[in-house]
């Protein structure tokens, strides 16, 4: 019952944007901290962004701030990333993360993947 689909994947090119988003279902999305995960083939996860449950505060790690925004539309119950001059390193498989309450329960998304290629 309770789902996170991402979507807006898919192939760009180096320099290019794409915009993911994550749909909640199933719980009360406003109530909770949202993430962004990757992984790229062969490694393991890394935490990308992060927006608390109000959206009133964002965490980035450092190889994307500048260029990726995290959002979210409570009202639509919808997590947004906008990223902005995709490189190479980008290329991984994208996690929605919802979390509750310090991790007394946690919804993790199917993924979507993102090709940063020429």
């Amino acid at each position: 019952q309770v789902q996170l689909v991402e979507s807006g994947g898919g192939l760009v090119q180096p320099g290019g944007s794409l915009r993911l988003s994550c749909a909640a279902s199933g719980f009360t999305f406003s109530t909770y901290w949202m993430y962004w995960v990757r992984q790229a083939a062969g490694k393991g996860l890394e935490w990308v962004s992060g927006i608390s449950s109000s959206g009133r505060t964002t965490y980035y790690t450092d190889s994307v701030k500048s260029r990726f925004t995290i959002s979210r539309d409570n009202a639509k119950n919808t997590l947004y990333l906008q990223m902005n001059s995709l490189n190479s390193e980008d290329t991984a498989v994208y996690y929605c993360l919802g979390v509750y309450d310090y991790w007394t329960n946690a919804y993790w998304g199917q993924g979507t993947q993102v090709t940063v290629s020429s």
